[in-house]
């Protein structure tokens, strides 16, 4: 059946006001999206059937006092805790890393995506997971690249909308945004997990950081393997170690050697028609973004491009369909980011 027979479907039982059926021809729709490969599309229908089922269960009950009530007032709270809820077009093809960090992510897919036989032998799904490492490296992307590969829709956190200055309410809220990540199945990402983390003998605040930490240990544990959730820091050394051994897979992520530095460049560059006017002198560059991060050297070379483009219209030149980027502008930028850095 086309996609344009699924849509008559659920139109046709919509307008006869028939829920269930309704409901039946949109999953089939879902279904059918996911093979035919529009994961958005699928991705975005599944959040608004999963959220049309929860208004429904809640709708008639909503006196003060009653679960859902409070399940609602709950959900809105912890909306404010997100910043972003995102669906990911994100594949391996787009991270570039060392092979062993790699091959331990494709393996996270691999364990999602045959969970049914895993669990059939009662074996425990890997859902929590840490990322650490130096700024730029590739933690966030790495987690949009596992919400990609699993077709799960991912909630960016805002850690600052949590942690409160009232005693006890930062614990609250962590374990308002655990349930949230077990009715939606999703990915939780909260970058700066540090933040959370703390060594509970840490001088200040001693007993709510403690607090935290014991309510994220203890929702690790009720954690629905189907949910993931994935933290990352730049300080590991700030994270209490009984919370560390807690995480199913904790991975680093190092700054590019000279042969991810080039495999960046070419995927920035296949983006669009671009060459360098002077290429013999990438070499010389690729060896001095040597120490930067993915981040400050992808930044470097798309600011590079922009001014090149810029310098063709101060020059009354129209840009073409092709783009020569200007080896000098890179190498200058480049210069800059280590000027920064070494500061």
């Amino acid at each position: 059946m086309s996609q344009q027979n699924y849509i008559k479907e659920i139109v046709k039982f919509g307008l006869e006001n028939d829920q269930e059926k309704f409901k039946a021809a949109l999953q089939e729709l879902i279904e059918y999206s996911k093979k035919t490969k529009k994961i958005n599309f699928a991705l975005q229908l599944q959040s608004l059937l999963r959220d049309t089922i929860r208004s429904e269960k809640s709708s008639g009950l909503s006196l003060v006092g009653s679960d859902s009530y409070f399940t609602r007032v709950e959900d809105r709270e912890v909306n404010e805790f997100i910043i972003e809820k995102l669906t990911s077009n994100y594949s391996f093809e787009n991270l570039i890393c060392n092979n062993h960090l790699k091959s331990e992510l494709e393996y996270i897919v691999k364990e999602h995506n045959t969970k049914e036989i895993i669990t059939k032998f009662e074996l425990p799904i890997i859902n929590k997971i840490l990322f650490h490492g130096p700024s730029g490296t590739g933690k966030t992307l790495a987690s949009y690249v596992l919400a990609g590969e699993l077709h799960k829709m991912i909630y960016v956190i805002n850690l600052g909308a949590i942690v409160s200055s009232k005693l006890g309410e930062t614990s609250r809220n962590i374990a308002k945004l655990f349930r949230k990540a077990a009715v939606d199945d999703c990915i939780i990402f909260l970058d700066e997990f540090d933040s959370l983390g703390k060594i509970r003998d840490y001088n200040q605040d001693h007993g709510e950081m403690k607090r935290i930490v014991n309510t994220i240990l203890q929702l690790f544990d009720y954690l629905p393997q189907s949910s993931i959730v994935i933290a990352a820091t730049n300080q590991l050394n700030m994270i209490d170690k009984a919370l560390l051994r807690r995480f199913d897979v904790n991975l680093r992520f190092e700054l590019p050697n000279e042969i991810q530095i080039r495999k960046l460049v070419n995927l920035v560059l296949k983006n669009g028609n671009f060459t360098f006017d002077k290429p013999k002198s990438l070499n010389y560059i690729i060896k001095k973004s040597v120490g930067l991060s993915y981040y400050n050297i992808q930044k470097a070379l798309v600011t590079s491009i922009k001014r090149s483009i810029f310098e063709e219209i101060d020059k009354n030149i129209i840009p073409g369909n092709s783009i020569n980027i200007s080896i000098k502008i890179f190498r200058d930028l480049i210069n800059q980011e280590k000027t920064i850095k070494n500061n």
